[in-house]
């Protein structure tokens, strides 16, 4: 990979960093983000956060690789413990894990005063949107921006957010689809949704066959499948 170049799923995520941010990206995989952001002149300072030994390592290659150790710094650290208030983060990304583990880390985060509340968060979950938005919306974050993409065939949703004095009266469908992404109908969306429909409904099935006390599992499958039913067909409209 060009040093300037990003997978079509980290360039969605770049997309949405501020000009002149000061980024943190967390699990940073190689510093691909903050490097490519940097030589694009689109960010002032970069952290490359890694809790892995190889990765770290991996990182710290592709910053001097690039001639960047002063303005990208790779730390060694464990989610958001790589980042210090002093360090006046104004962004940051966490890309390619699941939407839990996302959550878990910034909860930690907050936990343990990593987060101003001022930073823009851009998130890109591979699973598990719904329980990443649930936290943001109960954390005081409004979700500004989506986009859902697909790359190597997989498919990808990315999101920002930030904290606002007003907040939507999200609804649970809106954060089981996405806010935005409802409005949009993309066909990446559609085919997402028509793949989740069959593998919710192979469930179902599953389910219905199961000895085990499983009626709160079914409820929340069943209404999964009734609304991506009424997606699907609001989209074909």
């Amino acid at each position: 990979m060009n040093a300037k170049d990003l997978s079509i799923r980290l360039q969605k995520a770049a997309e949405y960093v501020p000009q002149g941010a000061r980024l943190a990206d967390i699990g940073s995989d190689h510093a691909y983000l903050p490097v490519a952001l940097m030589l694009q002149n689109r960010i002032s300072y970069g952290i490359a956060g890694e809790v892995v030994v190889g990765p770290f390592k991996s990182a710290q290659k592709q910053v001097a690789k690039n001639g960047l150790e002063k303005k990208v710094d790779v730390r060694l650290a464990d989610g958001l413990e790589a980042v210090e208030l002093a360090d006046e983060i104004s962004a940051i990304t966490i890309c390619g894990m699941g939407g839990v583990l996302i959550r878990d880390i910034l909860q930690r985060g907050k936990e343990k005063n990593r987060l101003s509340g001022k930073e823009r968060l851009i998130l890109q979950p591979n699973v598990g949107e719904k329980q990443l938005r649930h936290w943001l919306v109960a954390e005081g974050y409004k979700i500004i921006e989506e986009a859902i993409v697909a790359e190597n065939h997989k498919i990808y949703e990315v999101l920002a957010a930030e904290k606002a004095s007003s907040i939507p009266k999200y609804t649970e469908k809106e954060l089981f689809f996405g806010p935005i992404l409802l409005q949009e109908h993309s066909p990446i969306f559609i085919e997402k949704w028509q793949h989740k429909l069959a593998k919710s409904e192979r469930i179902l099935a599953s389910l219905h066959q199961s000895d085990k006390d499983v009626v709160d599992k079914i409820q929340a499958v069943s209404q999964e499948i009734e609304w991506i039913k009424e997606v699907l067909a609001d989209a074909g409209k």
